[in-house]
C-alpha cells in the first residue's frame, strides 16, 4: 500500500510541476490531443501503460522496491 501512496504522490508531484512551470504548454497539448482520433489516444494509452509496466518490472528487477 504504502508503494502505490508513493506512486500517486510522485505522479502528482510531476503533473503539478507541469502545470505550475508550463501552464501554456498544457494548453498546446490539450489541443494536439483533440486533433487525434479516438483510436490514436488509445494506442498511446496503450503504450504509455506498456511503457510504465516496464519501468515498475525493471525497478523491481534492480531492486529498488525492496
Amino acid at each position: 500500500m504504502g508503494i502505490a501512496i508513493l506512486a500517486i504522490g510522485l505522479v502528482l508531484i510531476v503533473e503539478g510541476l507541469v502545470y505550475a512551470l508550463a501552464p501554456s504548454l498544457v494548453e498546446d497539448m490539450l489541443a494536439a490531443l483533440r486533433a487525434l482520433t479516438l483510436e490514436q489516444r488509445r494506442m498511446i494509452g496503450l503504450a504509455a501503460l506498456a511503457l510504465g509496466v516496464a519501468l515498475v518490472w525493471l525497478a523491481a528487477s534492480l531492486g529498488v522496491l525492496g
